[in-house]
């Protein structure tokens, strides 16, 4: 257990999934530099240099067995974290001290082992942003044609159906997985660039070679499994890469804000509801509360992940010259925070999509109250088809509305809208179609088919070319 004393994430003690925290700790991060260090070694090695196998060999023997409390002293002494980390590889596998981080300055390491992060973390995201995209497309598919009351301005509106209203969420959702991919694809590494880019380092040590230092440069490149490096860079690479690593990222948080927002306000209504454990307490007060935790966590988080980009945009516009060191701590924070930020988001819509509950009895009682106010163009249209003056129908029909209305809202009665429309006269004609005119399925337009074309054009085949990316299980959720 952590010390209770001392302060700890809430992201990493209660948001965030197991991978994803993993992914970023002490243990992955120190892992990557000594990896780093191998695949140099090793490539200069390959390019002639005066390396041994056996001092490689020793660089492989410690990949993932550092001495962290060696190097907190090391770094104690030596006010210099890669240094410190340079020296403790260095006591572990003393025939490699001499050629362990040759040629290379300290962001060959950070710089470098920080993109394979973002890089593992973009990829920790793709399998509960695709499962999470699979359940609302059940979700829609199941509740296609079910008329529900739309609302513009959170008032009444022209009806839709409740997969239409799904459809809007996973829409949010498929344009980040397409982000996603793409700003995986773009991400590019740092390379083997040395103390500002220059590479003079390395071209000393190979004595004026050009074509093996960047032949270096692609080895190790592709040794740590990236395609795309960066050509021109300072000391470090370019911070707009981060800044647009974390806009998708934010992007992410904005779809899940505006899904979880919306079934916040149809909880209210009673409509549509998150899962609620058997178990789960939703006030401390009131026994009878079913609050929608899980969305309003998302929304919280939201808000938190979506002030991150600011940092990286700051940062990308203030870097001086080659290099300045206040990108450091910043970054450490800002970059590691938004992808545990984003996956805890994830882990929840995951979590409150493959849950999600609708009460249709709820739905078409809500659309009962409103659709005789929304139908009186079309009783109004048929009457006047069946002979009636157009104006006399109008006004009759308005007074009627007005009536109803007022009954809803001041009495608190049901709408008699229809009823009086049926009593009335003028509408002798259709009173015996009221029924029919109503039918909720006439006034959702091509709802229905919307949700199968989108599912069928958009959704399925991006589900269908990444089946094999979707795990078991409704999200990582521990509180």
């Amino acid at each position: 257990m952590s010390d209770p004393t001392a302060y700890v994430s809430p992201l990493g003690t209660r948001y965030a999934s197991e991978g994803m925290r993993r992914n970023f700790s002490d243990a992955v991060r120190i892992g990557h530099w000594r990896r780093l260090w191998l695949a140099l070694a090793d490539c200069e090695r390959e390019l002639g240099l005066d390396i041994t196998q056996a001092q490689v060999d020793a660089l492989a023997a410690h990949l993932d067995d550092t001495d962290f409390e060696a190097a907190r002293v090391h770094e104690q002494r030596l006010r210099h974290d890669v240094m410190a980390h340079v020296h403790t590889l260095g006591d572990q596998a003393p025939e490699a001290r001499a050629i362990i981080h040759l040629g290379a300055t300290s962001c060959f390491v950070t710089d470098n082992s920080e993109l394979l992060q973002m890089r593992d973390g973009l990829q920790l995201l793709r399998g509960p942003l695709l499962a999470s995209m699979a359940a609302l497309a059940a979700f829609a598919r199941r509740w296609r044609d079910e008329p529900t009351l739309g609302y513009t301005h959170f008032q009444p509106a022209q009806p839709t159906t409740v997969g239409k209203r799904a459809c809007l969420w996973l829409q949010d959702l498929l344009d980040d997985w397409h982000r996603l991919v793409a700003t995986s694809e773009q991400l590019r590494f740092r390379g083997v660039k040395g103390t500002t880019g220059t590479q003079a380092s390395f071209l000393q040590l190979f004595e004026g070679d050009h074509d093996k230092v960047r032949r270096l440069d692609v080895m190790v490149t592709e040794r740590m499994g990236f395609t795309r490096r960066w050509s021109i860079t300072g000391q470090t690479y370019t911070r707009k890469q981060d800044y647009t690593v974390l806009t998708a990222l934010a992007g992410i948080g904005q779809s899940a804000a505006k899904m979880a927002t919306d079934i916040r306000l149809l909880s209210h209504l009673k409509e549509i509801e998150e899962p609620y454990e058997a178990e789960q307490i939703g006030s401390s007060a009131m026994p009878y509360k079913r609050n929608p935790m899980r969305c309003e966590r998302i929304c919280a988080l939201n808000r938190f992940l979506a002030a991150l980009p600011f940092n990286p945009a700051e940062t990308a516009a203030n870097q001086w010259l080659e290099r300045t060191l206040d990108d450091s701590a910043n970054r450490r924070l800002a970059v590691t925070e938004a992808f545990l930020a984003a996956d805890a988001i994830l882990q929840l819509v995951l979590n409150v999509t493959s849950g999600l509950v609708c009460n249709p009895k709820v739905v078409a009682r809500h659309l009962t109250e409103e659709l005789p106010f929304m139908a009186s163009e079309t009783i109004l249209m048929a009457a006047v088809k069946a002979g009636g003056d157009r104006q006399e129908l109008h006004e009759a029909i308005r007074v009627h509305s007005v009536a109803a209305g007022q009954r809803v809202k001041q009495e608190g009665l049901d709408n008699d809208m229809l009823a009086r429309v049926a009593a009335d006269p003028l509408f002798a004609s259709v009173a015996d179609r009221l029924d029919e005119l109503c039918d909720p399925t006439g006034f959702v337009g091509r709802a229905p088919q919307q949700v199968d074309e989108f599912l069928a054009e958009d959704v399925d085949p991006v589900l269908a070319a990444h089946a094999d990316e979707i795990p078991a299980g409704r999200g990582d959720i521990r509180v």
